[in-house]
């Protein structure tokens, strides 16, 4: 089987598909997965298969597909984060099969896609994504907008991952074991690229925090950079599975900065 940091290196945004359906084998699979799908806050995320023209889904950046998968979570603490990390393991997954996807938070008519969820009053849906494979070729409006947001660009190490304090860069020589963690958690994708994760590795403990960029606050359902944030947290957890590693997640805020803009999220405990 490819490995998982294969997939998270190899793997991009598509939105130009085309144009035929998911083989069955595939499908099949798909679906067997999105019943397993768990994240370490043990919050239920429901996934489900939507077609565009029965459901009268819409996504302008979106072509050549008409399957769509969506997602919904109670709104309850740390829904968020939780979505982001079970939505990515789907992500990933499909990348195994050759199935293209792409994030989608804004970019569609999002009451259509809340009816075809079924989403009830206490449920959220912050993201979805077209599912299909990928045209040879990607549209004019898609390499555009790569471009515009430089999706193929990513912080440096030192910029992301820090020694015991958040002021003190960690190098990779510095990281040991934990850098090829790190830098799968480097090349996660992110809302606008803008990458808000920084890890501090201390005593052992790798502590995610979110580093909120500017005109990102928390929305008034969801909050796109907490998703963020549980995507860099399924990239460590599966790197580190991968690898062997053994690692525990944990709640427990260090408090290692009084900054307003950077909330710390979770810890993995590393043995």
């Amino acid at each position: 089987m490819e490995h998982i940091t294969e997939i998270i290196r190899r793997r991009r945004s598509v939105r130009t598909f085309d144009g035929r359906e998911l083989d069955g084998d595939d499908r099949e699979k798909l679906c067997l997965f999105m019943t397993e799908i768990d994240n370490p806050y043990d919050i239920p995320v429901e996934l489900k298969l939507l077609n565009a023209r029965s459901s009268g889904l819409n996504c302008p950046v979106v072509s050549g597909t008409e399957l769509y998968v969506g997602g919904k979570i109670k709104r309850v603490r740390h829904a968020d984060v939780a979505f982001g990390y079970s939505f990515e393991k789907l992500v990933l997954y499909a990348e195994s099969l050759g199935i293209g996807t792409v994030w989608l938070g804004g970019t569609m008519n999002r009451s259509a896609f809340e009816h075809a969820m079924e989403l009830e009053s206490d449920e959220m849906m912050p993201c979805a994504s077209p599912l299909g494979y990928p045209a040879r070729k990607m549209s004019l409006r898609e390499s555009m907008m790569r471009k515009a947001i430089r999706a193929d660009d990513r912080l440096e190490f030192g910029e992301l991952f820090f020694d015991g304090e958040l002021d003190k860069p960690l190098t990779e020589e510095k990281a040991g074991n934990l850098t090829q963690l790190l830098e799968m958690v480097r090349l996660a994708p992110s809302a606008v690229n803008k990458q808000p994760w920084r890890v501090v590795v201390r005593d052992d403990v790798a502590h995610f925090y979110l580093r909120r960029s500017k005109g990102f606050g928390h929305g008034s359902v969801f909050d796109m950079q907490k998703i963020d944030m549980g995507i860099a947290l399924c990239h460590f957890a599966l790197a580190a599975e991968e690898s062997g590693m053994d690692i525990r997640f944990a709640i427990d805020d260090p408090k290692l900065t009084a900054d307003p803009d950077t909330e710390y999220i979770a810890s993995y405990l590393i043995s």
